[in-house]
């Protein structure tokens, strides 16, 4: 009988789809300041944002 591999589970919504942005200086230092504030990374800061700007489009 095969012994199954150990390692992380799979994920429920896995990510699979990457982004691209070009920002200014200012952008990155605001960016860097969130992620050290709310101790989060860059891709969950931006994650949240989208969510955010999302919720203000169902209240109008």
């Amino acid at each position: 009988m095969a012994h199954k591999k150990m390692g992380r589970p799979p994920a429920e919504k896995p990510l699979k789809d990457r982004i691209f942005v070009l920002v200014s200086d200012e952008t990155k230092e605001k960016l860097a300041q969130c992620k050290e504030e709310m101790n989060m990374t860059t891709s969950d800061i931006v994650r949240k944002g989208i969510d955010m700007v999302h919720d203000g489009l169902k209240k109008k």
